[in-house]
């Protein structure tokens, strides 16, 4: 059951274009009843409407927003006091920082965010006259281009500098043009971040929903200070705050000099871009009584993405002495990707075998892309192992190919690397990975035999 309770000046009921009932000033409720709906709910309901309180004006005799309506508008006060009023909120906020910058006018209290930065367009394979800047994990690519604030433009032509410069200009002379302007230091990334929540916070007591404000914070900020913003906010009264931390996320928006930041110490499970080519190990496996192949692409000496399918030597004939390659990320006209596998034979040729994934079964593709992806994000080798040996598959068949998958990681898992669980000959907690398999370092069982 549910109850809609509207202040209406009149209503009325009609059937069949029949009017039933009217009525002028007053309440509207409207019901919606249901057929599990019992007589208890309705009494309830009942007894909830009778005790509602829809406005009291005595509660907010010393509302200072109040008072400011009854002093330049009694009739309109008297009013509301006899009937009431509809709206949830006296005064609220748009984002500033937006509404500012659609149009081009001041934030008011709101600081700069910056003079200057640098967004990203992706670019559609149809486009053209385009650069590519930028490139992500999974092929997209994007156009940079910095994007100056209106307010520092119009300084810049105040004082003489010349603007038809911005389209091409280097990042030193920017930098001594920011720096010599009013915005140097006095940003929503220069400010002190604390102090500008309790502005927040004195200006939030006058303004009924909460304040579209972002406490920009810089890439090396300290939990603490991030849990010194958020208690403030608290303390303050503040009906909300949000935080975001530079580079937090890989979006279109970055710091002008986004290029050369370092890899955060505190996110070490960042996606690295994907070189155009990576070595690539070859690992074959049996799925059943099917003869099986994986390659292991690799980044820095660890797995990075994961390849794998039946062998079938029509399609995809690799000497089985060939251990080693390279795959190849391959961009087509038409924008989409392929991988290619490479390899050098014993008389020094170089041989391509074109698009791996379609010679692939599609779910067992699918779930080396999901594979692929935890690699990618850092998770170590020894709890991805783990992470896909609890899987639960459908079939015999998949469960098969799994364990070949776990088998061609675990070769990657540093000798002495602990692992929880006790021996199941002994019993005691002391197992590790030796050559890829769990091995007790105090009686020697393995669990490879």
């Amino acid at each position: 059951m549910r109850i809609l309770i509207q202040r209406v000046r009149r209503a009325s009921v009609s059937v069949r274009n029949e009017l039933v009932s009217r009525i002028g000033a007053g309440m509207l409720i409207l019901v919606g009843i249901a057929d599990e709906d019992t007589v208890e709910d309705i009494e309830w309901l009942v007894r909830k409407c009778a005790g509602l309180r829809i406005y009291d004006a005595a509660k907010e005799v010393n509302n200072p927003m109040i008072a400011r309506i009854r002093e330049a508008d009694p009739a309109l006060y008297e009013e509301m006091t006899k009937v009431g009023r509809r709206n949830i909120a006296m005064l609220t906020i748009a984002p500033t920082g937006t509404t500012s910058l659609m149009s081009q006018t001041t934030s008011g209290i709101e600081p700069v965010f910056r003079t200057v930065y640098k967004r990203r367009r992706k670019i559609n394979p149809s486009d053209v006259d385009t650069h590519v800047d930028y490139e992500d994990e999974t092929g997209e690519k994007f156009q940079e281009y910095n994007v100056y604030h209106h307010n520092f433009v119009k300084w810049l032509e105040a004082s003489g500098y010349d603007t038809s410069k911005l389209a091409t200009i280097s990042d030193a002379e920017l930098n001594e043009w920011v720096a010599a302007s009013p915005y140097h230091g006095a940003t929503a990334n220069d400010i002190d971040w604390v102090a500008k929540v309790k502005m927040q916070g004195a200006i939030q007591k006058w303004v009924d929903h909460s304040i579209s404000v972002t406490v920009n914070l810089p890439n090396n900020v300290s939990e603490a200070l991030v849990a010194d913003v958020y208690r403030t906010a608290w303390e303050c009264g503040c009906k909300g705050v949000t935080v975001y931390r530079d580079g937090c996320r890989d979006g279109v928006l970055l710091e002008k000099n986004s290029k050369s930041r370092k890899k955060c110490e505190e996110h070490p499970g960042e996606v690295q871009k994907r070189p155009k080519s990576i070595p690539a190990d070859i690992v074959r496996f049996k799925n059943g009584t099917e003869d099986w192949i994986a390659f292991v692409g690799l980044q820095g000496g660890r797995p990075y993405e994961v390849f794998t399918g039946k062998i079938e030597e029509d399609a995809m004939f690799i000497p089985p002495k060939i251990k080693k390659g390279f795959i190849i990320k391959v961009r087509e006209a038409d924008g989409t990707k392929r991988y290619d596998f490479q390899y050098t034979d014993r008389y020094g040729y170089t041989n391509t075998i074109g698009g791996i994934s379609r010679l692939f079964n599609e779910e067992f593709w699918n779930y080396a892309k999901l594979i692929s992806g935890v690699l990618r994000h850092g998770m170590p080798i020894e709890k991805t192992v783990s992470l896909i040996e609890s899987l639960h598959l459908d079939s015999e068949s998949i469960n098969t190919w799994k364990t070949g998958v776990c088998r061609a990681l675990k070769q990657y898992i540093v000798d002495g690397t602990k692992s929880k669980g006790k021996c199941p000959s002994c019993g005691q907690e002391n197992m590790a990975y030796q050559n890829g398999c769990l091995t007790c370092m105090s009686c020697g069982y393995s669990k490879c035999g």
